[in-house]
């Protein structure tokens, strides 16, 4: 038997998988310190998350809607946020980790609650889907029901706020 025998492979091979899983925690504890961050309205937080290169996409063609490549539009996406959802709270429900550092997906399940700026409470539930290198966020997908996202853009622009309506942030 040589050196590199039967043997090697599974002594080195639980201590991968422990690896793996501690990994796998540290980014699940990442991600939830993110959204607690989201919840309070701290976009610097979220901005020094992304890589210099990376996607930030929203499912949707409404105000919060599109694709954003750029640190610049990407901070003015937030700022957009928090203007017409200022209180806007997630509570995550589930994180998925697959992968290791230089290609890690992250699926996080979630629902939020907010008042809008007109006070009225509502609800939704998501998905944000994550890819992650070296610690780095390189592209984030947002995934929601926006049939009700659309219902509280529309209560807020008949409530006067024009930019509920305005065209989405990209570049």
């Amino acid at each position: 038997m040589t050196a590199r025998g039967a043997g090697h492979t599974l002594d080195r091979a639980i201590p991968v998988q422990m690896e793996r899983r501690m990994y796998h925690a540290f980014v699940r504890s990442r991600v939830r310190q993110l959204f607690a961050a989201a919840s309070s309205g701290d976009a610097p937080a979220i901005m020094a998350a992304f890589a210099p290169r990376f996607e930030h996409g929203f499912l949707g063609d409404h105000a919060l809607g599109g694709l954003r490549t750029s640190h610049a539009a990407t901070a003015e996406w937030y700022a957009r946020l928090y203007r017409l959802l200022p209180d806007i709270s997630f509570e995550v429900t589930r994180i998925a980790v697959r992968g290791l550092p230089w290609a890690t997906l992250v699926v996080a399940d979630w629902t939020e609650t907010n008042s809008g700026t007109d006070g009225v409470r509502t609800s939704n539930a998501g998905h944000h889907i994550v890819e992650i290198a070296w610690g780095r966020i390189t592209r984030l997908t947002i995934v929601t029901d926006t049939a009700v996202l659309q219902k509280t853009l529309d209560r807020l622009a008949a409530g006067g706020v024009a930019e509920a309506h305005a065209a989405p942030i990209t570049g």
